[in-house]
């Protein structure tokens, strides 16, 4: 009798234990917010864009930076505010006097891991510098084009409350964060822990330099292909395209989600079976991941925005139209 042999499946283990370590290190600051840690790690993986949002507190900044620590990788901070020119996100061409000719001097936007506060505070000609560096991870500067590093992120944060001296961000800008996590205020027994560790520490700097860095710049690449690796079988993509069709058709929508929804959907799947040491997408990786992913692409109609419907209400609508496949 012929012995039967199969392929070897990809093995996720170190990835598995690179993302609990860097849950662990991040745990030592952060209480509670796991869903935005374990969003953020995603994010990571699958070399997407990530737009926290939240009121003043909930530490969306905090836990961008310790990520950052976590990672032996090249990190910029920058704080949007309303003066804020495309120069001092992507460089300018400066002139050197020695040399007789203009100089590109690179902003801080060429770095792994960008952090962006408070960016509806931008207004539109610095967005629009934007545009180039998420969705092409380069700068075109005086014709020349200047790649960014891999691996590349942006974490932007944003407040849904205080509108004045804010910008609506772009919906072509919006569409290019692959998440958009609305960050909750923490639950009573979470309030205490964090307070009992306060109390404990007098400096929240000396609680932040107890983070170490736990993965490398090239192993987070190394992941990035990993997760590429990971097996979906076709319903679970025709899965994914009827939700986000859905989505076009639907009644209380003004507009739908376009097909990066659907490549962010995807990939944020595997790379959720990844973290959970999976080879395979489940049904439940995609639909853990839809109202992340659809959230900021979404516009409902004005008639039921004046109802008071939020647009994970009709997300949830939309996942329970759809057949799951079997």
């Amino acid at each position: 009798m012929e012995e039967l042999t199969f392929q070897p499946r990809t093995d996720f283990t170190t990835l598995h234990e690179s993302v609990t370590a860097i849950r662990a290190q991040i745990g030592k600051v952060i209480i509670g917010q796991h869903e935005m840690v374990d969003l953020l790690i995603t994010g990571l993986l699958t070399q997407g864009h990530v737009l926290i949002e939240g009121v003043p507190g909930v530490a969306k900044t905090l836990t961008a930076k310790l990520l950052s620590r976590c990672i032996d990788a090249d990190f910029s901070r920058l704080q949007f505010t309303p003066d804020i020119m495309p120069a001092d996100v992507v460089g300018t061409s400066v002139f050197n006097p020695e040399k007789r000719e203009f100089e590109y001097k690179r902003g801080p936007v060429f770095s792994n891991l960008v952090l962006i506060d408070e960016i509806n505070r931008a207004p539109a000609k610095t967005q629009s510098a934007l545009f180039e560096v998420m969705e092409e991870r380069q700068v075109t500067n005086d014709g020349i084009t200047h790649p960014l590093p891999s691996p590349f992120m942006v974490v932007a944060t944003q407040n849904p409350i205080e509108q004045e001296g804010t910008y609506r961000l772009p919906e072509a800008q919006l569409d290019r964060f692959l998440f958009k996590i609305e960050v909750k205020y923490p639950v009573l027994a979470e309030e205490v822990s964090m307070l009992q560790a306060m109390h404990q520490h007098s400096n929240i700097a000396d609680m932040t330099r107890v983070i170490d860095k736990v993965v490398t710049a090239t192993q987070i690449m190394e992941y990035q292909a990993l997760v590429r690796k990971v097996h979906i079988e076709d319903k679970l993509l025709h899965y994914i395209a009827a939700l986000i069709q859905e989505t076009r058709n639907n009644a209380s929508l003004f507009l739908g989600a376009s097909p990066r929804a659907s490549l962010a959907v995807m990939n944020c799947a595997k790379a959720t079976a990844a973290i959970n040491n999976r080879d395979f997408v489940t049904p439940d990786d995609i639909v853990s991941m839809v109202p992340h992913v659809l959230r900021h692409r979404i516009m409902l109609t004005p008639e039921r925005e004046m109802e008071g419907i939020s647009t994970d209400e009709v997300i949830g609508q939309i996942v329970k139209a759809v057949n799951v496949p079997r």
